[in-house]
């Protein structure tokens, strides 16, 4: 008997708490209306969700504006899953190190729904520096790290993504030297997958470059990926492709082997 999609078995209640935890996701405080637009559901049941979710902590109401935000409870749970998350110990004091060494600001990402998940950062003491992105997604076009995860997952990955584009679509121009057609993507992947590094030159922000390199673990697994980025002014194409790229690298591989991965030789 064939097995039905988990989908199938799906609580649409729950799926529309999750949905309501999710909005706050770049909002600080969020309205009753607003959060009901945004759900596309009525607002008494946007009352009762609510309710339900500052009953557990989940969210909590100004007093100031009687807006709502989330909870303490959220908190708990991040640092919970930080405790739990293997990758997420052992890469920080890595990502110190990395921070330290390149003087620029060091992150630590994932792929997630074919977009760039930053789960930690570290900032060295300097002026100039480029900000954390810990929390935020971006896209795998324009970003160093979104390159690597994508060059790096195997070539099922990056097929879903081309699957995922209509024919002759474009992904959107951060910049004027972002790389927007899939098929030079295609080829930017290629490149990477065969180096182990990839780079970004301000393809994602004016006047900021990045490098990132793969994180595996002891099945080969890419679990993955550390990247450094700063002004274009310090991190030129030069420094990306010698000294600081080298950094980034040896980290990658450092964090790698604590994981347990072992290179082929």
């Amino acid at each position: 008997m064939a097995m039905k999609p988990k989908s199938d078995y799906s609580i649409q209640t729950v799926s529309n708490a999750l949905r309501m935890l999710e909005s706050f996701y770049k909002a600080d405080e969020l309205g009753v209306s607003e959060l009901s637009r945004r759900l596309r559901l009525h607002k008494n049941n946007v009352f009762r969700l609510l309710a339900t979710l500052e009953e557990h902590g989940y969210i909590e109401q100004s007093p100031e504006t009687e807006r709502y935000r989330l909870g303490t409870r959220c908190l708990e749970l991040s640092q919970s899953f930080v405790r739990g998350h293997s990758l997420l110990r052992r890469a920080h004091p890595v990502l110190n190190e990395l921070a330290l060494k390149s003087g620029e600001t060091a992150h630590l990402g994932v792929l997630r729904d074919q977009e760039v998940v930053h789960l930690d950062g570290v900032q060295p003491d300097r002026m100039l520096l480029t900000g954390l992105r810990v929390g935020d997604r971006l896209p795998v076009n324009c970003t160093a790290l979104g390159k690597v995860l994508m060059s790096c997952s195997g070539e099922a990955v990056r097929e879903d993504l081309v699957a995922t584009m209509v024919p002759g679509a474009c992904f959107s121009a951060r910049t004027e030297k972002t790389i927007v057609e899939i098929e030079k993507l295609a080829e930017e992947f290629e490149r990477v997958a065969r180096q182990g590094l990839a780079l970004d030159i301000e393809e994602c922000e004016t006047g900021m470059c990045c490098a990132a390199a793969p994180v595996f673990d002891a099945s080969g697994q890419l679990v993955g990926a550390l990247s450094i980025s700063g002004p274009a002014s310090r991190l030129t194409l030069d420094a990306l492709q010698s000294e600081s790229g080298r950094w980034v690298m040896s980290a990658a591989e450092q964090l790698s082997l604590e994981l347990g991965h072992r290179p082929e030789s």
